[in-house]
C-alpha cells in the first residue's frame, strides 16, 4: 500500500505516523504563562537530535479554531521551557495535564504533580520526572499556512536525573527508571521487554560472514 503524502489529507496522514513511528518518549513541557502560572502540557512529536549542543525538538500544532496553545505562547514570551519526561510513577498524572483545562488553570496542581525551582532558567521543573532538561529557545521554525505547525528547537543548559536512576558507571537505568512510551489512539508502552544486539565493526562483520557461509 503507497500513500501520497503531497495528497493525503492531514488527518490520515498524522493517523499512519503515530501508528507507525512507535514508540515515541513523551515529554511533559513545563513554561510559565504572562500571568505567572505554571504550565505543562505532554508531547509525543518531541526528541533529542544533537549532543553537542545538546538540542531537543518539540512538534506544536494550533488548537483547531487556529488559536497558539499555551505552550507556544509561553516559549515565545519567555524563551525557555522544561522538558521532564514521563515514566510509569507520573503517567496517569501526566494524561491529567492532557485536558483541556481553562486558560489560567495550572495542569501541575490538577494533576497533583510537584513544581520545583531550576537551576538556570525561571521555568519550573516537575519535582516527580525522573529526568528533567532545562532549555533556553535556540529558534522555531513555523510551517504551514499562518505557521499552523512549530518546530521548537530548544538547547539542554541543565540536565537533571533522580539519583537512583542513575548506574555508578554513569549510565541511565533503564529498567529502574521505566519509562514509557506513546502509541497511537489511547496506547501506551512500558519498556520492560528489552533485548540487546552488539554493533559490529567492519571486521567482526566481515568474520562471522564468512563463518556463516563456510557452515
Amino acid at each position: 500500500m503507497e500513500f501520497d503524502f503531497t495528497t493525503l489529507p492531514p488527518r490520515d496522514r498524522y493517523r499512519l505516523l503515530i501508528g507507525a513511528v512507535v514508540p515515541r518518549p513523551i515529554a511533559l513541557v513545563t513554561t510559565v504563562a504572562a500571568a505567572g502560572t505554571v504550565n505543562a502540557a505532554p508531547f509525543s512529536f518531541f526528541n533529542v537530535f544533537s549532543h553537542d549542543p545538546v538540542i531537543v525538538a518539540l512538534g506544536i500544532e494550533r488548537r483547531e479554531g487556529g488559536h497558539l496553545k499555551d505552550t507556544v505562547r509561553n516559549i515565545r514570551l519567555r524563551r525557555e521551557f522544561v522538558v521532564n519526561l514521563v515514566n510509569e510513577r507520573i503517567a496517569e498524572a501526566m494524561n491529567v495535564c492532557a485536558v483541556d483545562f481553562p486558560e489560567g488553570i495550572s495542569e501541575l496542581e490538577a494533576a497533583g504533580l510537584t513544581a520545583a525551582p531550576s537551576s538556570a532558567i525561571a521555568t519550573p521543573r516537575i519535582k516527580e520526572s525522573p529526568v528533567n532538561m532545562e532549555c533556553r529557545l535556540m529558534e522555531e521554525l513555523r510551517f504551514g499556512e499562518e505557521g499552523k505547525r512549530s518546530i521548537v528547537l530548544g538547547e539542554v543548559v541543565r540536565f537533571h536525573i533522580k539519583d537512583e536512576f542513575l548506574t555508578e558507571r554513569g549510565y541511565v537505568d533503564i529498567p529502574e527508571m521505566r519509562p514509557v512510551g506513546r502509541l497511537s489512539g489511547n496506547g501506551y508502552v512500558r519498556l520492560s521487554d528489552r533485548f540487546e544486539m552488539k554493533r559490529e565493526n567492519y571486521g567482526e562483520w566481515q568474520s562471522h560472514t564468512k563463518k556463516d557461509a563456510a557452515s
